[in-house]
């Protein structure tokens, strides 16, 4: 009963195996180690983030939990791109709320989400300037988004964003850019 118990929490999660962490994005397991605190023996996995320079030691029991998982399977990195094709869904609330939502979405650690991100918030070049604030979410989920893709996909992150560009440039949204300037200016209000 015990050797169950001991592998249900793991996951399946394996030493050198690329994982996503909500809160972080991709990352790879360098090690599971036992560590000792406040006199509790436990399990922890080693997750390094390379690009951000940092460790990150993860109860294996806890893993669950917190959202961690293995990379998303190729159909569903499909199913992002195509996403990224769709039109933008802008609410006309304020942006603190939709700001917070966009929040939410980067560190759900759900592909699609981060994608819906990246969809509504991208500019093209013949587009307004955006927020400071928009910009700042726009890169979290672009940059979350192109290091799964690169990592699924086995290519660069250059190549992974050109395919997310060309997505992009297949929304409706992109190629009316200069009939619906009111809307436009709207959300940005």
């Amino acid at each position: 009963m015990t050797t169950a118990k001991k592998s249900a929490p793991r996951l399946g999660f394996k030493p050198g195996e690329a994982i996503v962490y909500p809160a972080h994005g991709v990352g790879r397991i360098t090690a599971i180690e036992e560590q000792e605190i406040a006199g509790f023996k436990l399990e922890l996995y080693v997750v390094s983030f390379e690009k951000d320079k940092m460790v990150l030691r993860v109860p294996t029991a806890k893993a669950a939990s917190v959202g961690m998982r293995k990379l998303a399977e190729p159909v569903l990195v499909g199913k992002a791109l195509e996403v990224l094709t769709g039109r933008a869904r802008v609410k006309r609330t304020m942006w603190s709320r939709r700001a917070q939502e966009y929040e939410a979405k980067i560190n759900s650690g759900d592909l699609i989400a981060v994608a819906e991100v990246v969809r509504d918030l991208y500019r093209s070049e013949a587009q307004p300037e955006q927020s400071y604030s928009e910009r700042q979410l726009y890169e979290a989920a672009l940059d979350r988004i192109v290091r799964e893709i690169s990592s699924v996909n086995k290519i660069t992150e250059t190549e992974a964003l050109k395919l997310i560009e060309q997505s992009l440039a297949k929304s409706p949204r992109r190629t009316k850019a200069t009939e619906e300037p009111e809307d436009l200016q709207d959300e940005a209000a």
